[in-house]
């Protein structure tokens, strides 16, 4: 029952996480509350593994998700719960396209899909910083780092590099 569960949970996140993995993040916080699978703590260390592993963030964490909740199998039922919506609306999108590219209906519908899509990725930064943030310090050091990362955009991996180093010198 348990699979069954995981697969229609990351179903649903999958069909309505419109914008990328980050979009998934307020969908998998909702199911911190509803579930014993994961806790908000271990779901803020699932995103930042998640950023620093490769392949898609929605998918790290949908995987991991479901190993916390049932084991190996768990882990792939929930990810293949998240990926099947998107496989069936990338099919279905690649024949509507080929005989409507020019429509004007769809162009407005994707134009009206992204600013929800931005909308579900800060509700989801401001998740991470509500969970990560819990003194000055840290939100300091949050800032710091913001403004470095917007400023000097150097290879992503030196800041993970950095973000280690730092996370063991203040350890």
């Amino acid at each position: 029952m348990i699979y069954l569960t995981l697969f229609w949970e990351f179903f649903k996140i999958g069909l309505l996480a419109i914008g990328g993995g980050l979009v998934t993040i307020p969908f998998l916080y909702d199911l911190t509350a509803q579930y014993p699978w994961f806790t908000s703590q271990e779901l803020t260390d699932m995103i930042a593994v998640s950023e620093s592993t490769p392949g898609p963030i929605g998918v790290n964490m949908a995987t991991f998700a479901g190993f916390r909740a049932a084991g190996i199998g768990g882990g792939f039922i929930a990810t293949l719960g998240l990926l099947t919506p998107s496989l069936i609306i990338i099919v279905l999108l690649a024949r509507y396209l080929k005989s409507h590219s020019d429509s004007l209906v769809f162009a407005t519908l994707l134009n009206a899909v992204r600013p929800v899509a931005l909308a579900l990725i800060c509700s989801g930064g401001v998740f991470i910083g509500r969970s990560i943030v819990t003194d000055w310090t840290i939100g300091a050091l949050a800032m710091g780092a913001f403004v470095v990362i917007h400023f000097w955009r150097i290879s992503p991996i030196i800041y993970i590099c950095l973000g280690l180093i730092g996370g063991l010198l203040f350890a």
